[in-house]
């Protein structure tokens, strides 16, 4: 019950302070891509098929007379008419630090670096137990009753940030399926200037106890991340690693797993062309729950690229290309390479 009042305080108080009669300000946002998508796997047959993604954002809000603006959205997705309306509230403050309230996220993978990669939407198809990571973020997890703070830019030295989040249990009854009490997490972004070229630096760590109905698992979900990235005119270069654990993955044999990733990608911007280029390597130790760490791992190496070519404002054209390697418990599979043409309109 300490829980629930300290989160409706922190919520309730806030908004509290508002005095405005006027409706909130609203503003839409979104994206229409498609495109067509070629699979070549590795001793299958090729395939092709058309892919889309579509997005409609509403953002919504406010400022008190104290000066705190409050912001929630929600989002309108084209998979089977669904729509995405689990965002909290976040209040950014007159200091430049936020708070957000309700599935505030992880404050780790809120500092990921982003690594450059293909823009297209290829990828091929990997078997439903390969466990190996190509995120920096992906033992980042968190309940949906949490919080997390952000610090004003420049917090303690020039240019950097931080922010730290905590959420705690749902008070859902525990059942087969692994789920996440709690976690804390924290992560800081730091910029800087070398000559003519921008470097961030990020980094985050973070820790989650959970549970489930009779299995103990051997490792909860957490691990760490770092990350740079050097901007020179046109040319980005970024590199980064991660290491974790995660629990609750399936009830297939692969319940927890202990995973590894490193990641380094290329961007050029060349007038109204972009030419990206990325490489992920993870490796993973899945078992079924409180099993030791055997011999045979999970792997993926991905290496993607594409070209973009900026058509008229809000409207991308692009080619991509991806190529895979996996093994699962270290038997060769999956491999292949996909191609993917399309375009993105966005507004």
């Amino acid at each position: 019950m300490k829980k629930e009042l300290l989160m409706g305080t922190a919520l309730v108080s806030t908004l509290g302070a508002a005095s405005v009669a006027e409706a909130v300000t609203a503003t839409m946002s979104g994206n229409h891509q498609t495109g067509i998508e070629f699979d070549s796997p590795t001793g299958g047959t090729d395939t092709n098929a058309q892919t889309t993604d579509n997005n409609f954002t509403v953002s919504l809000s406010e400022t008190t007379d104290g000066g705190i603006t409050i912001s929630s959205s929600f989002k309108v997705m084209d998979e089977d008419s669904k729509y995405d309306a689990d965002a909290g509230f976040t209040l950014a403050f007159t200091d430049g630090s936020k708070l957000d309230v309700i599935n505030a996220g992880n404050a780790a993978g809120s500092h990921a670096v982003s690594i450059p990669g293909s823009a297209g939407s290829e990828g091929v198809r990997n078997t439903s137990t390969n466990m190996a990571p190509t995120g920096l973020d992906f033992m980042t997890a968190a309940t949906k009753l949490g919080i997390e703070y952000h610090t004003a830019a420049d917090f303690v030295a020039d240019g950097l940030s931080a922010s730290i989040s905590a959420s705690t249990d749902t008070g859902a009854a525990a059942g087969a399926t692994y789920r996440v009490d709690s976690h804390i997490a924290v992560g800081a972004t730091y910029v800087t200037d070398f000559g003519d070229t921008a470097v961030t630096v990020g980094a985050g760590y973070t820790a989650a106890e959970g549970s489930n109905t009779g299995n103990q698992v051997s490792d909860d979900t957490g691990g760490a991340h770092v990350g740079i990235s050097a901007v020179t005119g046109d040319l980005t270069v970024a590199i980064g690693a991660a290491d974790g654990s995660v629990a609750g993955v399936s009830l297939n044999g692969s319940d927890e797993y202990n995973g590894e990733v490193l990641k380094a990608g290329v961007k050029y911007v060349s007038g109204d062309l972009t030419f990206n280029v990325g490489i992920a390597s993870g490796e993973a130790n899945d078992r079924a729950y409180g099993q030791d760490q055997g011999t045979n791992e999970d792997s993926q190496d991905v290496t993607s690229a594409s070209v973009s070519y900026a058509v008229a404002a809000g409207v991308t054209a692009m080619i991509g290309y991806t190529s895979t390697e996996s093994t699962d418990e270290g038997a060769g599979t999956d491999d292949g390479s996909a191609w993917y043409i399309g375009a993105n309109m966005s507004f």
